[in-house]
């Protein structure tokens, strides 16, 4: 049994989309890399008597996505990636957690996968608002192919436009439940 860490306590704490960030990093053609994130988020954390019994669950609207690049922004958000039209949001819902790994099963367009999640505990603290607040960092790297996201295009030089492999980075905030 895993004590819960300093400042967290049971409840179901509700996630803070304007102090959130869900960003994702891929190689582009083999040389550099393109960042993005989504704006819109929203989720939840049920914090349970210990540690393992805490669950996450939060879903991702993809017509927030942003690269800062209006043409790649509507490509990615196509039938080509993630075809926003047919697959409004990604979601994910935590499976196990051991206080550094959150295993969770993430669902983008009609493929669900198991992922791994690095997760730092960033601490927790009122803000001046008089709001009770945690914070999280998380990372993962998935394979974009094994979620139907397979749109590429060869490379005069050789090699690919698009990286298969996709660094997700996560930043985010909870607000306790509120006091009884």
């Amino acid at each position: 049994m895993t004590a819960l860490p300093e400042g967290l306590t049971q409840g179901t704490w509700t996630l803070d989309a304007s102090h959130t960030t869900v960003a994702f990093t891929v190689r582009h053609a083999g040389i550099s890399k393109t960042r993005g994130q989504f704006t819109d988020v929203s989720g939840r954390m049920i914090i349970g008597e210990k540690l393992e019994d805490s669950r996450v669950n939060a879903e991702i609207q993809i017509a927030s996505l942003t690269t800062g690049n209006e043409d790649r922004d509507n490509h990615l958000k196509s039938a080509d990636f993630f075809d926003a039209e047919q697959f409004t949001a990604m979601a994910f819902t935590s499976t196990a957690f051991d206080g550094t790994t959150l295993k969770g099963d993430l669902s983008i367009k009609d493929v669900t996968k198991e992922v791994e999640l690095d997760v730092d505990y960033e601490g927790a603290a009122t803000d001046p608002f008089g709001s009770y607040r945690a914070g999280f960092s998380a990372t993962t790297k998935i394979s974009r192919k094994e979620f139907g996201l397979t749109w590429n295009a060869a490379l005069e030089a050789g090699g690919v436009l698009v990286g298969d492999t996709v660094t997700i980075t996560i930043d985010v905030e909870f607000t306790a439940p509120a006091a009884a």
